[in-house]
C-alpha cells in the first residue's frame, strides 16, 4: 500500500546531506577504500529513505509485532558472529560487518511509539508491559558489551515514555533508585568499561592503556586550533596515533584537519538538523501521538549520540564505542538513519 502523495522535508535533506558530505570529504583524506564504501552507503541510504517514506502508516503499523521479533532474533544473531576487539557486536558477511544494534534502531523507534501510544504508560500493568519490551533488546546491547549504543536505547525510550505520559514522579524515583543501586549496576559492567570510567577522571592513570584514547582525541583536537592542519594533514589519524579514527574518534579527525572553525560548523549542522526534527512538534503540525511520540524519540536518539561522541572525543565524558551520526564511517548507521527518517515522513505527514 503506497500512499497517494509523497513527502519530501527538503530542508532536513539538505542538511542529511551536507553531514554526509562533511564525512565523506574526511574520510576521503584518511582512507580512500572507506570513503567508496561509505560512498555507496550513502547511495543505498537515500534509495532506503526514499522508498520507506511512500509506505502507507497503516502498512507500518501492521509491521511492529514482525519488525519487534525480527529486531530480536537480529540481536541474538550477533552473538554467534566473530568476536571482534572482545564484543559481539557485528554479522560478517563476506568483506562487509553489519551491526545490528544500528539496524533495528528505527525498527524499536516505531515498535515502542506504536506501543507507548496504544498502551499509554499511566497504570502499572501498562509500564510492565513496556520495561519487558524494552529491556530484553536492551539487554541484548548491552552485554554484547555496547555501553554506548545501549544508552542510546535508554534515552529513546524514556523520553518517548515521558511523552505518552508516564509519570514524572515515577520518573524520578526510577532515576533515585538507579542512583542508589550504581553498586550494582558497577559490577555488570566490564572490566573495560570500568577502566574506561575510572581514567577519564584522570587517563594519565594509564597513559599507555584505558587512557590512551581519551589523551591522543584531546591532542588531535587541541593540535587543529582555529583552522586546522589541512585535510589529509592530521598527524594523530594518519600515523594511527588515534585509534577507531574514522569511527569513534571521526570528531577528533576532523577537528584536527578543519579546526575550531571545522568542528563549529558540523556541530551548527546537527543543532539545525535536530531543529528540523523537533520544529513540526513546536509548531503542531504534527497530528497524532504515534508521529509526536516517535519524532521524540527520534531527537532523543541522535542528540544522545551527538552529544556522547563529541564530548568523549573532547575529554568530557567517559570513552564510550558510539558513532558520530552521518559522519563517522559505519555503512549500518547511515542505513539506520535513513530508514528513521523514512519512517518518520512516512507516519507524520499523511
Amino acid at each position: 500500500m503506497e500512499r497517494n502523495h509523497r513527502y519530501y522535508d527538503w530542508p532536513t535533506i539538505i542538511v542529511l546531506f551536507l553531514l554526509t558530505v562533511f564525512g565523506l570529504f574526511i574520510l576521503l583524506t584518511v582512507n580512500a577504500a572507506l570513503f567508496y564504501q561509505q560512498l555507496l552507503y550513502a547511495g543505498m541510504g537515500v534509495v532506503l529513505l526514499l522508498l520507506i517514506s511512500k509506505i502507507d502508516s497503516v502498512l507500518l503499523t501492521w509491521f511492529v509485532p514482525f519488525g519487534y521479533i525480527g529486531s530480536i532474533v537480529f540481536l541474538i544473531l550477533s552473538y554467534f558472529g566473530p568476536a571482534i576487539r572482545g564484543a559481539h557486536r557485528w554479522i560478517v558477511i563476506g568483506p562487509q560487518q553489519i551491526q545490528p544494534s544500528e539496524i533495528v534502531k528505527p525498527i524499536l523507534l516505531l515498535v515502542f511509539a506504536y506501543a507507548i501510544t496504544k498502551y499509554p504508560p499511566k497504570k502499572l500493568p501498562e509500564m510492565i508491559f513496556h520495561a519487558v519490551i524494552f529491556f530484553i533488546p536492551f539487554f541484548l546491547v548491552f552485554k554484547q558489551p555496547d555501553l554506548g549504543t545501549s544508552l542510546v536505547y535508554l534515552a529513546m525510550w524514556g523520553s518517548m515514555m515521558i511523552m505518552g505520559g508516564f509519570p514524572l514522579v515515577v520518573f524520578f524515583g526510577s532515576i533515585g533508585a538507579a542512583v542508589a543501586g550504581l553498586p550494582m549496576i558497577w559490577q555488570a559492567l566490564a572490566s573495560y568499561q570500568k577502566s574506561r570510567i575510572i581514567t577519564f577522571f584522570n587517563p594519565m592513570l594509564d597513559p599507555q592503556g584505558t587512557g590512551y584514547n581519551a589523551i591522543q582525541a584531546v591532542i588531535a583536537i587541541g593540535s587543529g586550533q582555529w583552522l586546522g592542519r589541512g585535510l589529509g594533514l592530521g598527524t594523530q589519524s594518519h600515523l594511527r596515533f588515534l585509534p577507531e579514527f574514522y569511527t569513534d574518534f571521526m570528531f577528533a579527525t576532523l577537528v584536527e584537519e578543519l579546526g575550531f572553525i571545522g568542528g563549529a560548523i558540523l556541530l551548527f549542522l546537527y543543532a539545525v538538523l535536530l531543529w528540523n526534527i523537533i520544529k513540526p512538534l513546536i509548531k503542531n503540525s504534527i497530528v497524532g501521538r504515534l508521529p509526536v511520540i516517535y519524532t521524540i524519540g527520534l531527537f532523543t536518539m541522535l542528540l544522545t549520540q551527538i552529544g556522547i561522541n563529541s564530548g568523549m572525543n573532547m575529554g568530557i565524558l567517559p570513552i564510550t564505542g558510539i558513532t558520530l551520526p552521518l559522519v563517522s564511517y559505519g555503512g549500518s548507521s547511515l542505513l539506520s538513519i535513513a530508514m528513521s527518517f523514512g519512517i518518520l515522513w512516512a507516519i507524520a505527514f499523511e
